[in-house]
C-alpha cells in the first residue's frame, strides 16, 4: 500500500492474489488491509491536509502543475498502463487504452481548474463588504469500481487534489494494480507525502473502516446501490458530505424514424462495450414496434460476430467479465429470464473452445419481448446481456423508459428533433445521449437520478464537490452598534 509518501504491507501481513480472468493466471499479491492500516492513511492524509499549505490558494498553481506533471507522466507510460488494466478487469486493450488517455486528460482538465476557484463578492446593506470563500474540504475517502480501475480512480482523484483535499482511496480488491501504478508515477513527480493514500483490501473491511473513520470529511462512492446506501448511512452518522454514483438499468429508445444504419452499432455499442460491466449500459431497448423485428435481427446479427477473447488479443472486442463469483451472477440473470419464458435470441452460454476454457467468459446475449413483468426488466445485470421491448406510441416509449428506480442514463434513436427534444426533457436520467450512447466527456458532470446516486462527477460540478463554501460580512462602519 502506500501511506504518508511511503510502501508498506498491511500490519495482518496477509495478502490477496491478484488474477487474469481471461486465464486465470496471477498478476501479483497485494496487502489485505486491515482497520489499523486505514487509520495510518487516514491519519497521513489529515496531517498533509491540516499541517502543510497544500489546500492554500497560494498552493493552487503547484497542485496544477503536479497534476499536469502527472497527466504527462501517465502518457509516457500509457500502453503499460493499459495492458496491466486489460490484464486486471479483462476489458479489450482498444478499451483500456481509451481509459488511460482519459485519465490523463481528466488530470490536464482539473490541473486546468485548480487555479480557477472563484469566491464572490455581494453588494449587501449596513455598510458591509461581503464574499463568498471557496475552500477544499478536507480529506476525502474514495471508493471505486473494478469496471474502470485507472479511470474512475482518476475521476475522483483529480478534481480532490485541484480543489486542495487530499485522499485515501481504495480500489477495488479485484483490479487494484493500475491505482497503485498511479501512486507510483504521483510519487516521481513529487506529490507531497500524505496528499494521494491507496489502501487495498475488501469493502467489508477498508471501505467500512473508511466511511466511518472520524477524521474523514468527505466519501465519494462509485458501484452498486446496495453498497452505496449502506455507505449513506455510515456517512449520516457522522455528518459527512457524500457522493455517490451508484447502478442503472438504462433504457434506449429506437423510434421508426431513426436513420437504423446509423442507430444499429451504436445500439449494440451501448449494451456490450465493456461486457456490458458500466453503470451506464444501454440494456433495455426499447423499440418502436413497426421496426422492433428488423432491429432486434440486425442486432443480433453483430452479436454474433463480435469476436471474444483476451483483451490483448488482436481485433478482440469483448474479454470475460472479471471474476467467478461475477460470471455466476450474471449466468444466473440469464437462467432467471429463460425460466421467465423471455425469448432469447442469442447467446446465453460460455463460448465453446479451448481458449475460453479457464476464463469468465460470456457469449453476446440478447432476450427479446421482455416485459416490465420481468426481472430482466428491472434489475441491473451488470454482464454482457441486452433485453429488447416493443412499444406503439411516444407517451409509452417515455412511461417504459422510467419505469426503473434508477435514473442514471439513457438513449433516444430519431431523425426528428422535436421529437428528440420532448422525450429528453421527460426522461429522469442525469446523462442522455441522442443518435449515439456513450460518449462521456471530462467537461460534463456526470451523476443520476433516483438510485443511482448524489451529487455530479466530472465538469466544474466535480470540483464543487470538494469544495465548502463560506460567507464572510466584513462591517465598514466604525460607529458604535448601540442595540443595548
Amino acid at each position: 500500500m502506500f501511506i504518508g509518501g511511503e510502501w508498506m504491507n498491511a500490519s495482518g501481513s496477509q495478502t490477496r492474489t491478484i488474477t487474469d480472468p481471461a486465464n486465470g493466471e496471477t498478476l501479483g499479491t497485494v496487502p489485505e488491509t486491515t482497520d489499523q492500516d486505514v487509520d495510518l492513511a487516514v491519519k497521513a492524509a489529515r496531517r498533509a491536509f491540516d499541517d502543510t499549505n497544500w489546500g492554500s490558494t497560494d498552493n493552487a498553481a503547484t497542485r496544477a502543475q503536479l497534476m499536469r506533471d502527472l497527466a504527462a507522466k501517465l502518457r509516457e507510460v500509457a500502453p503499460e498502463f493499459a495492458k496491466l488494466d486489460t490484464q486486471n478487469c479483462g476489458k479489450p486493450l482498444i478499451e483500456a487504452e481509451g481509459d488511460v488517455a482519459d485519465a490523463a486528460n481528466c488530470l490536464d482538465f482539473y490541473a486546468g481548474l485548480a487555479t480557477s476557484t472563484m469566491g464572490q463578492t455581494a453588494s449587501v446593506p449596513m455598510n458591509m463588504q461581503s464574499m463568498v470563500l471557496r475552500e477544499p474540504i478536507g480529506v476525502a475517502a474514495q471508493i471505486v469500481p473494478w469496471n474502470y480501475p485507472l479511470l474512475m480512480a482518476v475521476w475522483k482523484i483529480a478534481p480532490a487534489l485541484a480543489a486542495g483535499c487530499t485522499v485515501v482511496i481504495k480500489p477495488s480488491e479485484l483490479t487494484p494494480l493500475t491505482v497503485l501504478e498511479l501512486a507510483k508515477l504521483a510519487q516521481e513527480v513529487g506529490l507531497p507525502a500524505g496528499v494521494l493514500n491507496v489502501v487495498t483490501g475488501v469493502g467489508e473491511v477498508a471501505g467500512v473502516a473508511l466511511t466511518n473513520h472520524p477524521d474523514i470529511d468527505k466519501i465519494a462512492f462509485t458501484g452498486g446501490t446496495d453498497t452505496g446506501s449502506k455507505i449513506m448511512a455510515a456517512a449520516a452518522k457522522g455528518i459527512k458530505n457524500v457522493t455517490l454514483e451508484l447502478g442503472g438499468k438504462n433504457p434506449a429508445i429506437v423510434f421508426a424514424d431513426a436513420n437504423l444504419n446509423q442507430a444499429i452499432e451504436w445500439i449494440a455499442f451501448a449494451g456490450f462495450a465493456n461486457q456490458g460491466e458500466v453503470c451506464s449500459a444501454g440494456s433495455r431497448i426499447l423499440v418502436e414496434r413497426s421496426i422492433y423485428d428488423q432491429v432486434v435481427e440486425r442486432v443480433k446479427i453483430i452479436a454474433q460476430n463480435i469476436k471474444i477473447g483476451h483483451g490483448l488479443a488482436q481485433d478482440v472486442r469483448m474479454g470475460p467479465v472479471v471474476s467467478k463469483e461475477h460470471y455466476d451472477k450474471v449466468m444466473g440473470y440469464i437462467q432467471k429470464a429463460k425460466e421467465e419464458n423471455c425469448r432469447l435470441v442469442c447467446g446465453g452460454s460460455h463460448p465453446a473452445g479451448a481458449q475460453f476454457a479457464n476464463g469468465h467468459f460470456i457469449e453476446p446475449t440478447i432476450f427479446a419481448d421482455v416485459t416490465p413483468a420481468h426481472t430482466l426488466f428491472r434489475e441491473e445485470v451488470f454482464g454482457p446481456v441486452m433485453s429488447f421491448t416493443p412499444f406503439d406510441t411516444e407517451e409509452e416509449a417515455v412511461r417504459l423508459a422510467n419505469d426503473t428506480e434508477y435514473g442514471l442514463a439513457a438513449g433516444v434513436f430519431t431523425e426528428h428533433i422535436g421529437k428528440a427534444h420532448r422525450v429528453v426533457k421527460q426522461i429522469k436520467a442525469g446523462i442522455i445521449w441522442v443518435n449515439c450512447y456513450h460518449p462521456t466527456f471530462n467537461e460534463l458532470p456526470w451523476g443520476g437520478y433516483k438510485k443511482s446516486g448524489i451529487g455530479r462527477e466530472l465538469g466544474k460540478y466535480g470540483m464543487e464537490a470538494y469544495l465548502e463554501t463560506k460567507q464572510v460580512n466584513i462591517n465598514l462602519d466604525q460607529s458604535e452598534l448601540g442595540w443595548y
